[in-house]
């Protein structure tokens, strides 16, 4: 007894999710597609199983035909299964407020990026889990993850498996790599831990860091330098653009033989973050490059995200440190496709200048507010972007002109989860907890006797200011339009804790001075305000 099963019923029976095809010897053929997640590339499977609808036909006894038909079913379901990512509430998650776009809301509140860690691809440091647990407990919410693979500490992998002749094949992926990548997420994400994720890194493939790479073909077995366009070295700073591996996309070079590979490890990328709620998207760490490039991924992770029923939220860090710049407009002019803003490079820059290069783009994008993020914040006495000073002026300063997150960079170029930035961190949220920062909106013409650099604001007028002191000092603060009494907390952001408070009056203009030197906060709020 044979089982003649057609075209038609077995397609009708096993529904859509199969795919099943005929192949052009009549047997069945099983394209098993990429999908968002899986990582994989298009394969053919076919077996002499069913025969055709006419005479010539292919059969099999009903025993092995249900066998193979249901093994291979269920091997697309299981497929599909672990490549699809969990069902995640979207009003949860990471998005901006709806009620006020130039911040973030997450769990359906709105909520204030405050972080620094120690490393930029976080997810490969070897106590990662006690580095989260001690950011939570200074109030941090956010970190900068880079998929960078570059290997500066000796302890980060590659993503692909090395084989035993040392080379590595960029079709097998490297189990390790993507475990620990995997660990970060869960482990943020039980934390309430932002995430934003800079994809690649120019710095990877570049000077020192290409001859090791997996990408350079001598180092793989799936390409040569012929083939891909590759040179043996790159001796340049990756700001000169020098390297093809950043045009290979298909409004680009359309570089397949690379591409291929790239696309499938994006793929592989996504198949981890669309499982969770708490991801935001950056393409590129500092470009300087090709605005195609950006788009194009751009592009890409929504189209996966909305293939998998979700939405996500990307941006492109520019290089350049004016934010007047003609690069920064690609991000700026394009709310469509970039739904967000990282200016972190304005953190070169220093004092007033720093200030008023901020203001200008949050001006620039008022007819479509949009988050702002810094998620580089330069300046340690250990490197050369300014000192440990600088790196707190700037953080703070962004903080008070309406950055939605701002981040100590890793040392040595910023002082990353110091002590220094355990007391800012702890400071804003003793701020926080008095006067909401989207609450107030930056606004100098409200201090008077004010030097520069000596004092920032950030009001809600007659109700709440919030007044930065970098270096102590005293300025006089505008209440005449306001009368009633005022308190006034002093928050030491050196200590990370609370200063001295005191009242003044309004209906004229109030004198402000710090307690000290150094780094102070105070926050003003209108009696019976609540």
């Amino acid at each position: 007894m044979s089982a003649q099963l057609t075209w038609s019923t077995l397609n009708r029976t096993m529904g859509h999710g199969a795919h099943f095809v005929k192949s052009t010897a009549g047997c069945l053929a099983v394209p098993i597609r990429s999908r968002p997640g899986l990582g994989c590339y298009q394969k053919l499977i076919s077996m002499p199983l069913l025969r055709r609808e006419n005479p010539r036909s292919c059969s099999v006894g009903i025993a092995t035909a249900f066998v193979l038909v249901l093994g291979l079913v269920l091997g697309l379901v299981h497929s599909r299964v672990m490549a699809e990512p969990a069902p995640v509430d979207k009003s949860q998650a990471i998005q901006p407020w709806k009620d006020n776009p130039w911040y973030w809301q997450y769990r359906g509140q709105p909520v204030l990026l405050l972080g620094g860690s120690k490393d930029d691809n976080l997810f490969q440091i070897p106590d990662l889990k006690q580095h989260l647990d001690e950011m939570v407990e200074v109030g941090a919410n956010y970190i900068r993850n880079t998929m960078s693979d570059r290997r500066d500490l000796g302890f980060e992998v590659y993503p692909f498996k090395e084989l035993p002749n040392g080379k590595y094949d960029l079709r097998q992926w490297n189990d390790e790599y993507w475990r620990r990548f995997e660990n970060l997420l869960r482990w943020t994400h039980e934390r309430g831990i932002i995430v934003q994720i800079e994809v690649w890194d120019r710095f990877d493939y570049s000077r020192q860091n290409w001859d090791p790479h997996p990408y350079n073909p001598k180092n793989n077995v799936n390409y040569t330098y012929e083939e891909s366009g590759f040179e043996p070295a790159y001796p340049d700073h990756p700001g000169r653009n020098k390297q093809p591996f950043f045009f290979t996309t298909p409004r680009q070079r359309n570089n397949r033989v690379v591409y291929q590979f790239q696309e499938a490890f994006v793929d592989k990328m996504l198949s981890y973050t669309l499982k969770y709620d708490h991801v935001l998207y950056c393409i590129d760490n500092e470009t300087s490059g090709d605005p195609a490039w950006s788009a194009h991924w751009a592009e890409f992770i929504k189209k996966r995200a909305q293939e998998a029923g979700r939405r996500v939220y990307v941006t492109e860090m520019w290089d350049a440190w004016d934010l007047r710049a003609s690069q920064h407009r690609n991000t700026f002019d394009h709310p469509e496709l970039y739904d967000f803003v990282d200016v972190s490079q304005n953190n070169h820059n220093r004092g007033q200048v720093h200030w008023e290069n901020f203001m200008w783009a949050r001006d620039y994008l008022r007819s479509r507010p949009r988050p702002m993020n810094t998620v580089k914040t330069y300046g340690a006495d250990t490197g050369r972007y300014g000192t440990t000073r600088d790196g707190i002026e700037r953080w703070w300063r962004h903080l008070l002109a309406g950055a939605a997150a701002v981040r100590f960079h890793r040392p040595e170029s910023g002082i990353g989860l110091s002590p220094e930035a355990k007391a800012s961190i702890r400071a804003a949220r003793l701020v926080e907890s008095m006067v909401k920062f989207w609450d107030v909106e930056p606004n100098l013409a409200l201090l008077a006797d004010r030097e520069e650099n000596e004092a920032y604001l950030a009001a809600r007028p007659g109700q709440a200011y919030i007044i930065y002191f970098p270096a102590g000092g005293k300025v006089r603060l505008d209440l005449r339009s306001h009368p009633g009494r005022y308190k006034v907390h002093w928050i030491s952001i050196d200590r990370g804790d609370r200063g001295p408070s005191g009242t003044m009056a309004g209906g004229d203009w109030a004198p402000v001075e710090a307690p000290g030197s150094g780094h102070w906060a105070a926050v003003v709020i209108r009696e019976g305000t609540s």
